[in-house]
């Protein structure tokens, strides 16, 4: 008797690229214990002498979170890598066939946008990765930023590409996009897409002491970043009315949420680049300037979230989608919110609420706050590993009956 064996990811699309992005958030998440409880004095971020350092002269919680933090920024930054490279060896074979020209001619084709995305969060996660495990990184990270750039700047010209294709199409002739189908927000993805790449642009901005550098990263990441908020903008607004007309997608439902990571992503650019004004150009901001910036942010995430929320209960989304039979690739797109607002968490209480003085760094309100930011950060770990084993694990698809 032969079994045949196959997994939910077989049937692949190019929303599967968002399991590779939901891991390189996570290396994040792991990072922000680094950034923020490890002492780092000379640069903007800890680096493997720092961390080495914090190791030898800590007490067993501080190493403790040191060995937890590199083990989750290994083990996330490995599956990213893992399944960025799966998901570009799927694209390659998926060009071949007719779902793909299908495609090409549908709403769906923006899509296509996840793969720079992935791209732009590989490059971030990898730099974490360099920070943590790599001794003398910093001698030469001044070598290492116009690289860095030139990289997302190629991202960036390829997702211009991409949405160019499909904007050239549904422009220069009528009919050709489904304005009732567009009842989600699965259009912001090319929004999400420059915003990753306008933040990893952003980074030589707060972390290069060359002026050079810091003025072209802030120009490129500007310029980017107004891209990607303007886009998300429109895209958001064309949406409302089919979804007010026709109810949100059943399997589009957690776009939603997009905002999320759109506006975690925005708030660390601003601030990178903030850094880069007053370090470099001498252009002080007040001391609630963070304060300001990251509680807004928060307000606005917490709004979407539970639109969202509401949304995905009345439509029993993870009744058919996270329990039931139902399979979509879509639902790492849940992954994102819970990642990003984690981060904004952290930079909310430490470059808020700490920078202002509002409460005192490592007692008892800033580790009951501290607590949020990782329940969030738990829950979309065991989220990533139960859609792992929905899409990925094999199974018994027929069975073969043996002749008489």
């Amino acid at each position: 008797m032969k079994q045949t064996y196959q997994r939910p990811a077989d049937t692949w699309s190019p929303l599967y690229f968002l399991a590779s992005i939901g891991a390189g958030g996570l290396a994040v998440t792991f990072f922000m214990f680094l950034l923020f409880w490890v002492p780092h004095p000379g640069q903007p971020v800890p680096v493997f002498e720092d961390i080495a350092a914090a190791f030898g002269s800590g007490t067993m919680i501080s190493k403790a979170m040191i060995v937890i933090a590199a083990a989750g920024i290994a083990t996330f930054a490995f599956l990213n890598i893992k399944l960025l490279v799966w998901n570009l060896r799927q694209l390659a074979a998926f060009k071949s066939t007719d779902a793909y020209q299908k495609l090409l001619n549908s709403n769906a084709e923006t899509q296509l946008l996840a793969m720079p995305l992935a791209l732009a969060m590989t490059v971030n996660a990898s730099f974490i990765v360099g920070l943590v495990f790599v001794p003398g990184l910093w001698s030469v990270v001044e070598f290492l930023f116009p690289a860095a750039m030139v990289v997302f700047a190629a991202i960036s010209v390829l997702a211009f590409r991409l949405l160019g294709r499909f904007l050239g199409r549904v422009l220069s002739q009528g009919n050709r996009f489904d304005m009732d189908a567009n009842n989600s927000f699965a259009q912001l993805l090319p929004a999400f897409a420059f915003i990753m790449a306008a933040v990893g642009m952003s980074a030589p901005a707060a972390m290069s002491t060359v002026p050079t550098t810091v003025g072209i990263s802030l120009i490129a990441s500007l310029a980017l970043g107004t891209i990607a908020i303007f886009y998300a903008l429109v895209a958001g607004i064309v949406a409302v009315p089919a979804m007010l007309k026709n109810g949100v997608a059943g399997e589009g439902a957690p776009t939603l949420m997009i905002i999320v990571p759109l506006l975690t992503i925005i708030g660390i650019m601003t601030m990178r680049q903030e850094h880069g004004l007053h370090t470099t150009f001498d252009a002080h901001g007040g001391i609630a300037d963070n304060l300001l910036l990251t509680t807004t942010i928060l307000a606005l995430q917490f709004a979407f979230l539970a639109i969202g929320y509401v949304v995905l209960k009345k439509q029993s989304y993870a009744d058919r989608f996270l329990r039931g039979e139902g399979r979509s690739a879509g639902s790492y797109a849940l992954v994102c919110p819970g990642v990003a607002l984690s981060v904004m968490l952290h930079f909310w209480i430490n470059k808020g609420l700490v920078g202002a003085g509002v409460i005192t760094k490592f007692g008892v309100a800033y580790w009951s706050l501290s607590a949020f930011a990782i329940a969030a950060q738990v829950a979309m770990i065991a989220l990533v590993f139960a859609l792992h084993r929905r899409h990925f694990a094999r199974r018994v698809v027929a069975e073969a009956i043996p002749a008489e």
